[in-house]
């Protein structure tokens, strides 16, 4: 029998004679005495024994062969196993079977089988995690979607600061550009791999300037901030320190909290309050105008280092040339916060702050259809003019210096990495505040807010400032004894939404006792001067029974709340709501009603 193939199963050291069968020691190197901490005897060394090799028989000399049988494939022999015995034990050889795993191997060295499953196994398990839809992966957030879905589509939205979303916008949210971290400008990052993300922010920066008609010498743009809160507050960071002054139009007056409010009694709201000086101009009290001629006085007595004009409940136009010979007269930089009028600049239907402000905000999600967020321009190159003479401020410079503290206000000193998936739909949104729709649109929704005002000043509302000049207007409800707070919820539960808000009374004491009104949602679904004239029929409906249930219930907050419930009048108006609402259309197929 032919052992040799059976030779590398023998223990290292030893090498077979097939004749013989006698062990021949294996060559090992010396061992150094040092190599080994052992006491050995020294005489053990000097003993003059020698050793004749010993035959080792290992193998007996009876060599088995069995034959065993196995299922014959694609006619092949039988196979044979060899058993012998070592040292006394029994030993099988066996001989090699065909594998299918190692004939798949042979034919494909680079390919394992079991790796390959293994990688399908990760990939699956990537799948199940990763391409769940909302409905599979969390029933209880996607029922709670659902349930905002049909109230969206089936209700009168009238929040003036709310909007629809294109379908395109919507999917840049969605996308796969939330996944990137981009902390930095375009050119400039912390992080790589933002060569596109780089080029998509450029593209936004690129077409705000187009929606504004604005030169990219004279003008810059940041499209980072998150919301226009967090704008305005990064201007006043990169510009101010600490406990410097700002002013803008009081709370209460139509200004927003941002700009720097304070309640009567004192209280800091907002950040731009605690971190800096703030003091408020206001509207005339009798006919809820700015006015100009106080807000100089003011100005010039309180010096502000920032002037701000914009606000979040004016119905009316500013005076921007104004504003600005104010600003320079007190030495103050001119912002504007044209927050709710963004698309009525970008079209031309109102006065352009950027004739005559250093810097303009602005959100992106109202007027201007955009996904939530916020955007700061800011002048660039020579100034264009000087300080007035009664500045308190010294400013020698020739030119503007807002582009580098703005920039680092946002990042890093406010934000971490932008939004790249909002950037992106912002672009998206910019690029079609550039076309003639777009202004179509946005003549239409001042259209509807004059229509509005005309039906309620025609069933004897009173409105402050008696009408419009943009997209929103403030319903007076005091004359008909009714508060704000109380309004809103009836038409909450009729499916119209709008939200109460103060109103400065004829003897200049705040009362909670208004509603703001707005048209951009229902004009983004397709809605007209007579359809407004419709909603106006079912505003003052909900005004009729919010003052029965008023008289019904007195002052019992709780009573009047839990009579809505099963109020008739309300289901029937909601009815109605309902049915007027679903006959127009949602501007995102995947909100749509069929």
């Amino acid at each position: 029998m032919d052992l040799s193939r059976s030779q590398s199963n023998f223990p290292l050291g030893f090498g077979c004679s097939h004749a013989s069968m006698t062990p021949t020691p294996a060559p090992r190197a010396p061992i150094a005495d040092d190599s080994i901490n052992l006491q050995v005897d020294q005489s053990f060394r000097s003993l003059p024994t020698t050793f004749s090799p010993i035959p080792l028989q290992l193998l007996e000399q009876k060599v088995e062969k069995i034959t065993v049988d196995e299922p014959k494939k694609d006619g092949g022999d039988q196979k044979e196993d060899e058993h012998f015995r070592i040292l006394g034990h029994h030993m099988c050889l066996k001989r090699q079977r065909d594998c299918p795993l190692l004939l798949t191997q042979a034919k494909h060295p680079k390919r394992s089988s079991i790796g390959d499953t293994d990688l399908e196994s990760r990939r699956a398990a990537v799948r199940a995690w990763g391409d769940q839809p909302i409905h599979l992966a969390d029933p209880d957030i996607h029922e709670l979607m659902e349930k905002e879905k049909q109230r969206q589509v089936r209700g009168i939205e009238l929040i003036a600061s709310e909007n629809f979303v294109c379908r395109a916008v919507m999917e840049a949210l969605g996308s796969h550009l939330t996944n990137k971290y981009s902390e930095g400008m375009p050119g400039a990052r912390y992080y790589t791999g933002n060569q596109y993300i780089d080029q998509i922010e450029n593209l936004c920066i690129e077409r705000a300037l187009t929606a504004f008609g604005l030169e990219s010498d004279k003008w810059g743009v940041n499209v980072q901030p998150y919301s226009c809160t967090s704008a305005n507050f990064a201007v006043y960071t990169g510009l101010l320190l600490p406990g410097e002054r700002i002013m803008g139009l009081d709370s209460p007056s139509g200004g927003h909290m941002s700009h720097g409010y304070c309640t009567p009694g004192g209280k800091k709201i907002s950040a731009a309050s605690i971190f800096f000086e703030s003091f408020p101009y206001k509207v005339n009290p009798q006919t809820g105008y700015i006015d100009y001629d106080k807000l100089e006085d003011k100005a010039l007595d309180y010096r502000p280092k920032i002037l701000i004009c914009g606000g979040s409940s004016y119905p009316r136009d500013w005076d921007f040339a104004r504003v600005r010979q104010i600003a320079d007269k007190c030495g103050a930089v001119l912002m504007c916060d044209m927050a709710h009028i963004s698309g009525l600049v970008a079209t031309k239907e109102c006065s352009n702050p950027f004739d005559h402000c250093d810097i303009v905000t602005s959100t992106t999600h109202k007027g201007l259809r955009g996904p939530r967020g916020g955007i700061i321009f800011y002048r660039r190159g020579p100034k264009i003019r000087k300080q007035g003479l009664h500045s308190s401020h010294s400013d020698t410079s020739t030119h503007y210096d807002l582009e580098e503290k703005i920039n680092f206000a946002v990042f890093p000193s406010l934000q971490g990495g932008p939004h790249n998936n909002h950037i992106a739909a912002l672009a998206i949104a910019l690029k079609q505040v550039a076309t003639p729709e777009y202004k179509a649109y946005i003549q239409q929704m001042k259209k509807n807010a004059q229509a509005l005002a005309a039906a309620l000043l025609r069933r004897k509302c009173r409105l402050v400032t008696g009408g419009t000049d943009n997209h929103l207007l403030l319903w007076d409800l005091t004359p008909m004894g009714l508060t704000g707070k109380v309004y809103e919820k009836v038409c909450e539960m009729c499916h119209i939404t709008l939200n109460k808000t103060a109103i400065f009374g004829d003897n200049g004491t705040i009362s909670p006792g208004g509603v703001r009104i707005g048209t951009p949602a229902m004009t983004t679904r397709g809605c007209i001067e007579s359809d407004f004239e419709t909603m106006a029929d079912f505003l003052i409906k909900a005004a009729q029974i919010t003052s029965a249930l008023q008289r019904e219930h007195g002052k019992s907050h709780k009573e009047f709340v839990k009579s809505l419930c099963t109020n008739k009048e309300i289901s029937e108006l909601r009815n109605r709501v309902e049915a007027f609402a679903l006959q127009y259309e949602m501007p995102a197929s995947l909100i749509r009603i069929e």
